[in-house]
């Protein structure tokens, strides 16, 4: 294939990619990474290097749209950012000392197990929240405008340490596999902090960016990001970002879990059978 096919296939796969990882919170990582390793042969290891790049693209052409439509719960990022970080940093530095193999397996799991937190989702008007002082205390409790449902839906963030713990997780898994740590992100809020699945999205891609940033320092000194690859993927989840950012506004909390759940069976399973 000609540099210029090459080129325009990345660009393309990087659009769709964009646009999923900015609607679902995910950075696009998810798709890169398997379509890099398994259409092109590229290694994994400059794959999740390209992906790293990505979901800083993705996360900076997103989260502005959603923090003016007030989607965004800033509160709830800056109160998880510092664990999540902590964990970016921890996953880059292993990442570096495990196979290949074995990384695909990892980052096939990883996918499977967030589609299945995913799968026992609650209603977002299901159970009542369990009162938390700390989240009264931080004032992470808010609302936002639906446009689907055309009504202001108030909600109330609960298991603050609890969704810290798995935020240092959601980290670690970013700079591990280069996947922006959204697969992690997204069920802590989503499931143990009880925050609706279009807010839990649109922090998680907020968040993203700047864990992804941690973790690309240390992927740049060991020579995993080629220009030439992470050039076209990040000009095209930047691109697929803005259109996902205008799209999600409209969809229902339902079918964004559903199309969260699909993706990460999908690319899951063919990351294991790679790996295996």
């Amino acid at each position: 294939m000609s540099t210029f096919a090459f080129f325009i296939s990345v660009l393309l796969a990087s659009i769709v990619a964009g646009m999923l990882g900015s609607m679902l919170g995910l950075g696009g990582g998810i798709v890169v990474v398997p379509f890099l390793t398994l259409a092109f042969g590229i290694n994994i290891r400059l794959a999740i290097g390209a992906s790293i790049i990505a979901v800083v693209a993705t996360s900076s052409g997103a989260a502005s749209a959603y923090v003016r439509e007030r989607m965004t719960n800033l509160r709830v990022a800056m109160a998880l950012e510092v664990a999540t970080v902590t964990g970016a940093l921890t996953g880059a530095a292993v990442g570096g000392l495990i196979s290949v193999s074995l990384l695909s397996i990892v980052f096939g799991i990883v996918l499977i197990l967030a589609a299945a937190g995913m799968l026992r989702r609650r209603a977002d008007h299901g159970a009542a929240v369990p009162p938390s002082r700390l989240a009264d205390k931080l004032r992470l409790h808010s609302a936002y405008y639906d446009v689907q449902r055309n009504e202001v839906v108030k909600y109330r963030v609960t298991h603050v340490p609890a969704g810290a713990v798995m935020m240092y997780v959601a980290g670690a898994a970013s700079g591990l596999l280069g996947i922006g740590g959204g697969v992690f992100k997204v069920p802590a809020m989503d499931l143990a902090m009880r925050l609706p699945v279009k807010v839990s999205s649109t922090t998680s891609n907020f968040m993203i960016g700047v864990t992804a940033a941690a973790s690309a320092a240390v992927y740049f000194g060991r020579g995993d990001i080629d220009p030439l690859i992470a050039g076209p993927v990040a000009v095209g989840t930047l691109l697929g970002a803005r259109a996902g950012a205008r799209l999600l506004p409209k969809l229902s909390g339902g079918l964004v879990r559903i199309l969260f759940v699909i993706v990460l069976v999908l690319v899951g399973l063919e990351m294991l059978r790679q790996g295996i």
